[in-house]
């Protein structure tokens, strides 16, 4: 059971470290709502995976191309949505005024962002989801610690992220605001990324 924990720990680490659109979302979020009001948003992967992780390893055998490039369109829609929010965020940032709460935000948001990206699906496919079924075939008690480790490794990592960048308002509103703009400006790159993978990519 410790290969597979140490295995699954690992995995976590490298996901939760690697850039991507549900990193940067989670940074706006961050620097627009405050560390303590995102937190919550480091448990996503627990809502959104399951559905992901049974699509993947106990259904799919592996990604099919229009499901791929499905999720590419989709998943840059939904940045895209997401980059023009924190933009308008950022033009109407006002240090003397409470930032207006979304009407749907932190858990929920935080949980659709990363549903629609393409990542975690083809991550699990192609990555983990052969760890997963391995050990699971060994004895389900291997793959119970496969996924604790992951999990663990993950969120505590997406909770350091949050801290860090969420403790970024105390250097001051305008290290904030740029922090923000270039956080827009990093989602409307994965946005477009993510489309141009989903029309033209392979």
């Amino acid at each position: 059971m410790w290969i597979y924990l140490i295995q699954g720990l690992g995995f976590g680490l490298a996901a939760a470290s690697q850039p991507g659109p549900f990193q940067t979302y989670l940074i706006s979020q961050s620097l627009t709502r405050g560390w303590k009001r995102t937190l919550i948003a480091a448990l996503a992967p627990l809502v959104s995976d399951g559905p992901i992780i049974f699509l993947c390893v106990f259904v799919l055998s592996q990604v099919p191309g229009w499901l791929q490039q499905f999720l590419h369109i989709a998943g840059g829609l939904f940045i895209l949505y997401l980059s023009f929010g924190a933009f308008k965020s950022w033009r109407g940032f006002d240090v003397n005024a409470p930032q207006p709460e979304p009407k749907i935000g932190g858990l929920p948001k935080a949980a659709l962002m990363n549903a629609l990206s393409p990542g975690p699906y083809i991550f699990w496919t192609l990555v983990t989801g052969p760890v997963l079924v391995r050990g699971w075939r060994e004895t389900p008690v291997h793959g119970i610690g496969f996924l604790s480790g992951f999990y663990i490794a993950m969120i505590g990592t997406l909770a350091v992220i949050i801290l860090v960048f969420g403790t970024a308002a105390s250097l001051g509103p305008k290290v904030n605001r740029a922090l923000l703009g270039v956080s827009s400006i990093a989602l409307l790159g994965f946005g477009l990324y993510q489309l141009w993978k989903g029309f033209f990519g392979t």
